[in-house]
């Protein structure tokens, strides 16, 4: 099996088997007027703390725990604008790769694979999941558990359930807190965590954390903060429930060749065979194996960037984090932490990064040209995609989708 090109990482005595991060790493916002006052503790925060104790003793958390935890919640203005604030710009793929996927952060890993090298292959060994990509998802979270983040996870849940925008599933989200608290997992004090809740060394929500994590080192207590062994297995076991298949890797980076078809780069999944009859290589210029392996064309930074054939576990990857780029640099750093190198074709630096304004307007363009980009949102989905793929191939640009510089110009959107 190991012969074969399609499949597995280094095996576990090279230093495979991995994956864990974070649910609910992003959200897509709406944009909000420039001028736009956030709000503070509404008038009925308290009216709503009770509300919500009432909820939760009604699921089952103990009077005792919901009182005291309740009582001294406080409402964050800060977590409000937080989950009110979008980016100016959205980042390029160079950029949010090069920032999480470095030297210092491969060194690193390649560290604590050794360091934690017995614990590592007892994660693999219940779950299937290799080492490299455990410890690839604990970089990206936390970067190795040096930063979980610093706020009180009751009082950001708690401003979140009383702020009407997402107050049913971030209700759910305190509640499931509140459980873990009454089942003495952790002190209320010490439960803190990011603005929106993520917990622990692999930022699981509350709600991932009661279904999926473990006492790993036997001490009765589920401890994503102070025990890695928990935190691991924890993560392994939730890759696991997402059906990662431990037999291959996440994907692979790949050529393309001259005047290739971008349109198949649209979620569609051939078999390897298939891709290889298209002209596909591996990165090395290699073909591709004769095999019935089923994998998505990836390219995240336009046909100048590279590109990627993803299998299964890239899916269960984006089952953590629904990024594509964040699934990319998972992979990518697991194999670099494994002993790959660097890209054969690493993305290019001089890429425009486009503000949602700029989006909106390169939408609003096409769809006056007569070529359907959707409602103008300022993301760029796949129908914007699609969009910019049929105008690029009326004029007679390389067809793959990606906003670049000449498609602005073409549709004389500026740059801000």
């Amino acid at each position: 099996m190991l012969t074969k090109l399609a499949r597995i990482l280094p095996n576990r005595h090279m230093a495979c088997r991995l994956c864990v991060s974070a649910v609910l790493a992003t959200f897509a916002l709406p944009a909000i007027a420039e001028n736009a006052t956030l709000p503070k503790a509404p008038d009925g925060f308290e009216k709503c703390k009770l509300q919500l104790q009432e909820k939760a003793i009604a699921a089952g958390v103990s009077a005792k725990t919901a009182q005291n935890v309740m009582t001294g919640v406080k409402h964050l203005d800060r977590v409000i604008e937080l989950d009110r604030k979008q980016p100016e710009f959205t980042t390029t793929f160079a950029d949010y790769l090069n920032r999480r996927v470095n030297d210092d952060r491969v060194s690193k890993g390649r560290e604590l694979i050794k360091e934690h090298s017995a614990l590592l292959e007892r994660v693999t060994d219940a779950t299937g999941v290799p080492a490299p990509y455990l410890v690839a998802f604990w970089g990206l979270e936390t970067n190795f558990g040096s930063y979980f983040g610093k706020m009180s996870v009751p009082d950001s849940l708690t401003t979140l359930a009383c702020d009407a925008r997402r107050s049913t599933f971030f209700t759910e989200q305190l509640i499931a807190a509140l459980r873990i608290i009454d089942e003495g997992a952790i002190p209320v004090e010490q439960m803190e965590g990011s603005w929106a809740g993520a917990m622990g060394h692999v930022q699981f929500m509350p709600t991932v954390f009661l279904k999926h994590a473990v006492d790993a080192d036997g001490d009765g207590r589920r401890d994503l903060w102070h025990s890695l062994p928990d935190a691991l297995m924890s993560a392994g076991r939730f890759l696991e429930s997402m059906q990662w298949d431990g037999d291959y890797r996440w994907g692979r980076e790949v050529l393309l060749p001259e005047g290739f078809d971008y349109s198949q780069a649209d979620g569609r999944r051939l078999e390897l065979s298939k891709w290889r009859e298209l002209g596909i290589t591996d990165a090395f210029g290699k073909p591709l194996a004769r095999e019935d392996i089923r994998a998505a064309l990836i390219i995240p930074a336009g046909h100048r960037g590279p590109a990627f054939l993803a299998y299964h576990n890239f899916k269960v990857i984006m089952g953590w984090n629904r990024s594509e780029f964040y699934a990319v640099a998972v992979g990518h750093l697991a194999d670099r932490i494994a002993g790959a190198g660097t890209l054969q074709n690493p993305p290019p630096v001089d890429t425009p990064s486009l503000s949602r304004d700029t989006v909106l307007e390169l939408q609003t363009a096409l769809n006056e040209r007569g070529y359907d980009a959707g409602k103008p949102d300022g993301i760029t989905g796949p129908a914007t995609r699609s969009a910019i793929r049929k105008y690029q191939r009326d004029e007679g640009m390389i067809a793959d989708g990606y906003p670049g510089q000449e498609l602005l110009d073409g549709l004389g959107v500026a740059m801000p």
